[in-house]
């Protein structure tokens, strides 16, 4: 276990230090009386408005916004990958959740990536092997025909129109390549694309073309996203990650569907957090860390003092402990959420807290076997009220580096978010137990968290993050800060974050946080660790003042997202 948790640390800050930005500026925000976007991308919030503005639904424009990052930061999201949308629908005051999780090959065994007897970790990273059934497409397809009013053609068109013809390379993007320019240079597929014909990597400032993927997107707007699971274009994504050792058939993306399930919704004072069930571990982390915190007098103890925060850090690590155990794909395995999110079960834990020391990793849930470079998240608010939080994820950055040649798709890393051995840290340090391993048409457990809130009159909150397992945190901070602590939501979204995943041991603290705070939350008996960023927030807040209604987005810095409204 001691040498896990070292593994995970250094995983850690391996993955967080290539996906962060420098120190964030202030948050951007933008604001309007009839809808906004907040993306990653100031062109993909641009995206998600123009289709706002014809008309369009939120799910509509988070689509359009989804398919244009795709194209332009394409570290981080595509149709190579698989994600989680909630919806609320306010007509009928309804949420709803998308499942468009990744799923492994039908050859996938629970010893898939075990090799003379030891995990191959290097296998579930880069290659064929790692990549899961993508569920992007037929996920955006589902969502499209059950809340949307445009047809997949009219919200990819921004996306094509991008990809054919070319966008101006931002930093986020810039800084992905060059880090990964070593490894592009092996790969034809991406070093066409990525690099210059001396191997030096495409810089900011420089136009980026992706007329493959223009044509991979023209063909679904005609075909619809069934026909990324079908005929010539599925036959070139199972060659293309079995050329390099994968195991995908056919009948594996013939057969893959998406998937609508019931929406997570978790009481708290007076609103209702509405997020996604398992397989993503979001919502029920979330929820649980709130039931423990609930009681507490947050607002009095203070946003940034040491005991609300270690308090905060106390509460992650209980849920994520639970994660660890319990978690997984529940088509598979049975998730006690009921009991996890019980009051009792958050008493329990809450008499083993103590307000003025941290406790030994062994004291959180049960550990007898013991996600941000590569996802992207949208929020959206259109005029009629409804809402959408959209999280879509390739992994880790640029995914699996495999790509589907002639057709620009980068193709998801997204079998190591399976425990491929109970205790093995995956790449952002996670460890899991029996319930996250691999299996034959099994969906891996992940950390996106798209989130929204939801009060008496309505929509209160759009918001989710990227980030590996610091989306989970980032989340739920950034929600707290709007909600008990009265921040406007750019406030919301800038203030310093914490994280904290049980394992490793370690308290991650953004450089802004004081100097004093750290050092009484160390006087606790906590380990440290600074990060210039922690986690990427997008958020769209609805306000009411009088009779008017505004919504104002927010695109966190700490990734260099701007967002729209109108």
């Amino acid at each position: 276990m001691l040498e896990a948790c070292r593994s995970g640390l250094r995983l850690l800050f391996a993955v967080l230090a290539a996906s962060v930005s420098a120190t964030p500026a202030l948050a951007t925000t933008a604001t309007g009386k009839l809808g906004a976007v907040a993306a990653e991308h100031r062109l993909a919030s641009r995206a998600g408005v123009e289709i706002l503005r014809s008309g369009g639904t939120a799910v509509d424009a988070a689509i359009a916004a989804a398919l244009a990052t795709g194209v332009v930061n394409p570290s981080s999201s595509g149709l190579g990958g698989g994600g989680f949308l909630v919806v609320y629908t306010a007509a009928e005051g309804r949420t709803h959740v998308i499942d468009f999780r990744e799923r492994a090959p039908e050859a996938a065994t629970r010893d898939f990536f075990i090799r003379k007897g030891k995990p191959d970790t290097q296998a579930s990273k880069v290659g064929g092997k790692a990549v899961g059934v993508p569920g992007e497409a037929a996920g955006f397809a589902l969502a499209l025909e059950r809340f949307g009013t445009k047809s997949f053609a009219q919200v990819a068109a921004p996306a094509i129109r991008l990809a054919q013809e070319g966008f101006t390379v931002e930093q986020h993007l810039a800084s992905q390549i060059a880090r990964k320019a070593p490894a592009f240079a092996d790969r034809p597929e991406l070093a066409k694309t990525f690099l210059h014909a001396d191997g030096t990597p495409i810089a900011v400032g420089e136009t980026l073309y992706r007329k493959d993927l223009a044509a991979t997107l023209r063909l679904l707007a005609q075909q619809g996203g069934e026909a990324f699971y079908q005929g010539g274009l599925a036959a070139d994504i199972v060659a293309a990650a079995n050329a390099e050792g994968g195991a995908l058939t056919g009948d594996d993306l013939h057969s893959y569907r998406a998937l609508e399930r019931p929406p997570l919704i978790v009481p708290f004072r007076r609103w209702q957090l509405v997020s996604v069930p398992p397989p993503s571990s979001g919502g029920g982390t979330m929820g649980e860390a709130l039931s423990i915190l609930s009681p507490y007098p947050l607002r009095q103890l203070g946003r940034n003092s040491p005991t609300y925060l270690h308090l905060l850090a106390e509460s992650f690590k209980a849920a994520f402990a639970d994660r660890a155990r319990y978690y997984g794909d529940p088509d598979s395995v049975t998730v006690p959420l009921k009991r996890l999110l019980s009051p009792e079960h958050a008493a329990a834990i809450r008499r083993r807290l103590s307000a003025v020391r941290t406790l030994p990793s062994s004291s959180y849930g049960s550990v007898a076997t013991a996600s941000d470079s590569g996802t992207t998240h949208i929020s959206v608010v259109d005029r009629f009220g409804n809402g959408a939080a959209l999280t879509t994820s390739i992994n880790t950055s640029f995914g699996s580096l495999v790509v589907v040649p002639g057709r620009g798709i980068i193709l998801n890393n997204t079998m190591d978010d399976f425990s491929i051995q109970p205790g093995v840290p995956n790449a952002f340090g996670l460890i899991g137990n029996e319930a996250n391993s691999v299996a034959p048409l099994k969906r891996p457990l992940s950390s996106m968290s798209p989130t929204l809130v939801i009060a008496a009159d309505g929509l209160r909150l759009a918001v989710g993050a990227s980030g590996g397992p610091m989306i989970i945190s980032s989340t739920l901070q950034t929600a707290l800060n709007v909600l008990i602590f009265d921040l406007d939501v750019g406030a919301a979204v800038q203030a310093p974050r914490i994280h904290h995943q049980w394992m490793p041991e370690m308290l991650g603290v953004e450089k802004a946080l004081p100097v004093s705070v750290r050092r009484s939350l160390q006087r606790r008996g906590h380990t440290i660790r600074e990060f210039n960023s922690i986690g990427a927030v997008q958020a769209v807040e609805v306000i009411h003042k009088g009779d008017q209604r505004m919504v104002r987005a927010v695109s966190d810095n700490r990734k260099g997202g701007i967002p729209a409204a109108e």
